[in-house]
């Protein structure tokens, strides 16, 4: 899947947006004692997913963004699995941040924006 570096930056755009949210929720979880409970990174990949159906169908043809791309960015993301689920565990294994949601999203999406860049050269 070849993607420009417009669509590049929707996409951290929207990543940006999820890590944050998922910060907000375990500030939220904090103050009324509750617990996280694990996250993986096919959720995370899930959850991009989520958010693109329905930027697709609330904003897509004022951002270019095409009902096709949902289809080749799932299928990207299916072929990107087993690189991002290595890296992420790498990098929960060898980084000095607790594993929590907000974490495993940043490291998920760095992986697959890097992954993506990669197949598009």
């Amino acid at each position: 899947m070849r993607v420009s570096g417009r669509i590049i930056g929707l996409l951290k755009e929207y990543m940006h947006d999820l890590v944050e949210q998922a910060r907000q929720d375990e500030a939220a979880e904090k103050t009324f004692g509750l617990t996280s409970v694990a996250y993986r990174p096919d959720q995370a990949i899930s959850d991009l997913l989520a958010i693109l159906d329905d930027r697709i169908e609330s904003e897509g043809v004022q951002v270019g963004l095409s009902v096709e791309f949902l289809h080749e960015m799932w299928t990207a993301c299916n072929e990107a699995q087993p690189y991002v689920k290595e890296i992420v565990w790498l990098e929960m294994r060898l980084g000095t941040e607790p594993e929590s949601k907000a974490t495993v999203r940043e490291v998920t999406y760095k992986a697959l924006i890097a992954y993506l860049e990669d197949q598009a050269s």
